[in-house]
């Protein structure tokens, strides 16, 4: 492996357009599951994909669903403005109380389902994935949340920023940013910042880029190790000159259009699946949950410094069709050995994933910015699959 070398990662804020879409597709996942347990509806049946648009006063919902009936198109649309209330868009282009919402969402599929849903209990036939595909998971031991670098504190810069902004601190900085930052590696480890961009939406017109640095460089030092910005460290701050037109009003959004802004940062392959507005049937969203979580678990057993994991899917077909892991050589095991212990200490059937990882709840909203992973687990589940209670399972597994 090169011991010297710059690797970039890049963040956005959660009133990116994208990451706008992103919240508003798993709010409506999130409804799904609350409004399913209000109605008594068996949380395993419920389904939903979520795509949204938004473009300049116009949102749109499109997709499959499956669940209570009392769900309405006006509680999903009340669900949209909410969020995007709640992430600060109350602009002439984009307004979360003007904006016009459209829903387009329809019963799923019955080709599809007939593939994922198991029959009743007490027969033999298992849940099928919700798709065909590949997913990765991904650790290394840089950061103490088994991050890499570059996107953890791309993140956290933001994340920062958001937090002050939501808490009235920021009067002037809008919803809508983007980070990136370029990490010096020394002997494969990170040791410093060469680059640093941070493009950020203000509400004054004319705010210059040296204005909208003396309010952004205070978080991005205290996010980033001390000792890492010195005075060979490049700023760039709203490198155009201004940014006082955002969000989906100075460009339209989707819903899974960053998706390695999600995961890894381009540090580890992606299999190309979007998370959000997906259920955990669909495995491009739980199987990479659980290639994350067997990932981290690995480095936090002390088995690897770094491990990249590929799970892969048939559409209708429960068992994965193949188990890779490639821990570059760090591990301190071998990479079949501990293919079979993953194996073995976890099902990874769609069923199994979703109940070892506790995922038949309203816990997806909250993934929809800032990375789904490298995050902390919360009580009520949220964020489960950063926990690394599997780490004792596997060490035994190979001994």
């Amino acid at each position: 492996m090169r011991a010297s070398y710059l690797f970039t990662s890049e963040s956005v804020s959660e009133g990116h357009p994208d990451k706008v879409c992103d919240r508003i597709s798993d709010e409506i996942v999130d409804l799904f599951f609350r409004e399913g347990e209000r109605a008594g509806v068996d949380p395993w049946s419920i389904r939903a994909a979520c795509e949204t648009l938004a473009t300049t006063n116009k949102v749109v919902i499109a997709g499959e669903t499956r669940g209570p009936s009392s769900v309405t198109n006006e509680q999903i649309e009340q669900a949209a403005r909410a969020a995007i209330k709640d992430i600060g868009y109350e602009q002439e282009g984009f307004h979360w109380e003007t904006a016009d919402v459209q829903v387009l969402l329809h019963p799923q599929s019955a080709d599809i389902a007939q593939g994922v849903d198991a029959d009743k209990p007490g027969t033999n036939r298992e849940e099928g994935a919700g798709d065909q595909g590949i997913m990765f998971g991904y650790a290394t031991n840089e950061t103490p949340e088994l991050m890499p670098a570059p996107i953890f504190y791309a993140h956290k810069i933001l994340r920062l920023i958001s937090e002050a902004r939501h808490a009235g601190e920021e009067k002037v900085l809008g919803p809508d940013s983007k980070s990136q930052v370029t990490v010096q590696y020394e002997n494969g480890k990170p040791v410093g910042v060469r680059e640093i961009v941070i493009s950020h939406q203000h509400l004054i017109e004319d705010m210059s880029s040296n204005q909208v640095r003396e309010r952004v460089e205070p978080y991005v030092r205290v996010a980033l190790p001390e000792g890492w910005i010195s005075d060979k460290t490049i700023w760039h701050i709203n490198p155009t000159g201004k940014f006082f037109i955002g969000g989906p009003n100075g460009d339209a959004g989707l819903t899974g259009r960053k998706i390695i802004v999600d995961t890894y940062g381009g540090a580890a392959p992606h299999g190309g699946g979007a998370f959000s507005g997906k259920d955990a049937t669909k495995v491009d969203r739980s199987a990479a949950y659980a290639a994350r979580y067997l990932a981290k678990n690995i480095v936090a057993a002390g088995l690897a410094d770094k491990a990249t994991l590929q799970l892969s899917y048939a559409i209708g077909v429960a068992r994965p069709l193949s188990i890779y892991i490639n821990t570059h050589g760090t591990g301190k095991v071998a990479d079949d050995k501990l293919e079979k212990a993953v194996a073995e200490s976890m099902d990874l059937t769609p069923r199994g994933i979703r109940r070892h990882l506790e995922l038949n709840k309203p816990i997806y909203a909250r993934t929809a910015a800032y990375g789904h992973f490298g995050r902390t687990p919360e009580s009520d589940g949220g964020f489960s699959w950063e926990k690394t209670d599997l780490a004792g399972a596997l060490k035994r597994a190979v001994q």
